[in-house]
């Protein structure tokens, strides 16, 4: 449970810190640009946070089991991007059917930063989350 847990935390700051680069420097702009005035001035908080510990929830389920400590960092990077493909194409492709101001580019850029962040983080995650659980005993 302890080594879970690890992966857990690892992988949660991994996808938070890279995420946070994303937005700060070609998401927020890009949004911005696109969506212009239906977007907020600030974010709000608390659904950012509640995504973020569902998203790594899920990889914790639909990732993690399947790979952690059986098989190379590969496959774990592979699971990963599929599993940020998939949920990232639920919001993008979802927004592109409904939403006049949602663009064919904008949800593929985010779908491709899906699978980037998703297959970075859960690499990071397991790696990390692994080695610090073998220094803990």
């Amino acid at each position: 449970m302890k080594r879970y847990a690890l992966i857990y935390v690892a992988t949660l700051l991994a996808f938070g810190a890279i995420d946070a680069v994303w937005l700060g420097t070609v998401a927020g702009p890009l949004f911005k640009r696109t969506l212009g005035p239906v977007m907020l001035d600030q974010f709000r908080a608390a659904p950012a946070v509640v995504f973020y510990l569902m998203q790594i929830a899920g990889m914790m389920v639909f990732v993690v089991p399947r790979i952690a400590g059986a098989e190379p960092l590969w496959r774990v990077a592979l699971f990963g991007a599929l599993y940020g493909l998939f949920t990232y194409a639920t919001f993008d492709l979802t927004n592109y059917t409904v939403l006049r101001p949602w663009t064919f580019f904008l949800a593929w850029t985010d779908m491709a930063w899906g699978c980037v962040l998703s297959a970075a983080a859960a690499t990071v995650g397991v790696w990390g989350g692994e080695a610090l659980a073998r220094s803990l005993g």
